[in-house]
């Protein structure tokens, strides 16, 4: 959420950055500060109004005391009626206020100055590219048809259970998939990445935390009995658990990942482009959180990135990373890197992770601060990374690694899967 303060001051700035997403912001932003006048206008009458009540009740004290028990009566009722008016003033000033944050909360982030301008995934900026696209053996075969010959995953079995969505990985399927959970647990660890199992339902309030909600909601599981939601990544959950925090700037960086499965609602339209594991209403997920001093946020960022690469690489998969355009760009971003593998199979790149800095858009939603030396509370940047996103990366081994007689399984991942070959 978009400090009022900021908007203030850089009002012009914030909606020329808006245009890059195509978003004409002027007259929102002046919303905001016209509700934000009108909250400070009836906090100052609300302060008046206690003030004078205060100086009142001090006077009636006095004549009492003094045997003026007519004049403090008379006194009295000017209370009775400065208690009627700071209630209404009270009841406008939530309703204000109410009205304030809603407005916010429709407000997305501010685009980093490096964003480019665009409408869509086509006006993404291509920074890297790495890896040789492999030449496939004759007759290769996408990765649905790959997992029904080796019997790996049942997307049909998926569908009787719960649903189109909801694939059901078995066998060699089921530990590779396994394998490649820890393999991707174990990376970020290394890398300093502090290992969490948190829940995969939250409430209201940390949807509203990260940013799902309520730009989202109509794209989450909602448990409507108890009022919460399936989680569509493990950024929300972990980012939530320092919702309301004050750290001491020396504790910064606070960096951890987890393993959850995600669950989302669009599965997108018909066609190959989804089909398989492109799109999924249920997928696993390993994910890296930071909360960094906003002074070493972009520095993260860049790590972040290159730790992905190193990842990929060890996969010997081809991969590149876009810089995404204001159009592409998530709700709460400032700043987003997506990786992308290239299938040789179904000859396109497919998505497989969003390296993102939010800089203090979560954060003033969360109140997650951090003591500067100084002694000032500051709002502290959260960024996320999916390390990875299993899908696609799994479609993209099975795809990549095929030959004529089976598929190979990656050399790093051999230990963790203890076979060397499906087929």
């Amino acid at each position: 959420m978009l400090q009022v303060a900021l908007i203030k001051e850089n009002l012009e700035t914030y909606i020329a950055q808006l245009k890059k997403r195509n978003i004409e912001a002027k007259p929102l932003l002046e919303e905001v500060l016209a509700l934000d006048e009108k909250r400070r206008s009836t906090q100052t009458s609300m302060d008046e109004k206690l003030a004078e009540s205060n100086k009142l009740s001090k006077e009636i004290g006095m004549l009492f005391k003094n045997g003026e028990g007519a004049k403090a009566n008379q006194l009295k009722t000017q209370t009775g009626v400065l208690k009627e008016e700071s209630k209404k003033l009270t009841e406008t000033l939530t309703i204000v206020q109410e009205e304030l944050d809603k407005l916010l909360y429709t407000i997305p982030n501010i685009p980093h100055p490096s964003v480019p301008a665009g409408n869509s995934d086509e006006d993404n900026e291509e920074i890297f590219a790495e890896g040789e696209i492999p030449k496939l053996c004759e007759g290769a075969l996408p990765h649905w048809e790959l997992a029904k010959k080796y019997d790996i995953i049942d997307f049909e079995l998926g569908v009787k259970i719960a649903g189109a969505g909801f694939p059901v990985y078995k066998g060699k399927g089921a530990r590779l998939q396994r394998a490649l959970i820890n393999y991707f647990l174990d990376k970020n660890a290394e890398a300093g990445y502090k290992e969490v199992q948190v829940p995969h339902l939250v409430n209201t309030e940390s949807g509203y935390g990260t940013g799902q909600l309520p730009d989202k909601e109509g794209q989450m599981y909602h448990v409507t009995g108890d009022d919460l939601y399936l989680i569509p990544t493990a950024e929300v959950p972990v980012t939530n658990m320092f919702r309301g925090e004050l750290y001491q700037e020396n504790k910064l960086p606070i960096t951890y990942t987890g393993y959850t499965p995600c669950f989302r609602r669009e599965a997108g339209s018909y066609g190959a482009h989804v089909r398989g594991l492109n799109r999924l209403h249920q997928f696993d997920k390993v994910e890296i959180v930071r909360v960094e001093h906003p002074n070493n946020s972009y520095a993260a960022l860049d790590n972040m990135v290159e730790h992905v690469k190193n990842i990929l690489r060890e996969l010997k998969l081809p991969f590149r990373v876009l810089r995404l355009c204001g159009g592409d760009l998530g709700f709460t971003s400032a700043l987003t890197y997506d990786f992308e593998l290239f299938s040789t199979a179904q000859d396109r790149w497919l998505e497989i992770s969003s390296v993102s800095n939010f800089e203090t858009y979560q954060a003033n939603r969360l109140k997650l601060r951090f003591k500067d030396t100084d002694g000032k509370n500051k709002l502290a940047h959260t960024l996320n990374g999916s390390s990875l996103a299993l899908p696609r990366v799994l479609a993209g081994i099975l795809e990549n690694y095929q030959k004529a007689d089976g598929i190979e399984i990656p050399e790093v991942l051999k230990p963790y899967c203890g076979f060397d070959s499906i087929g």
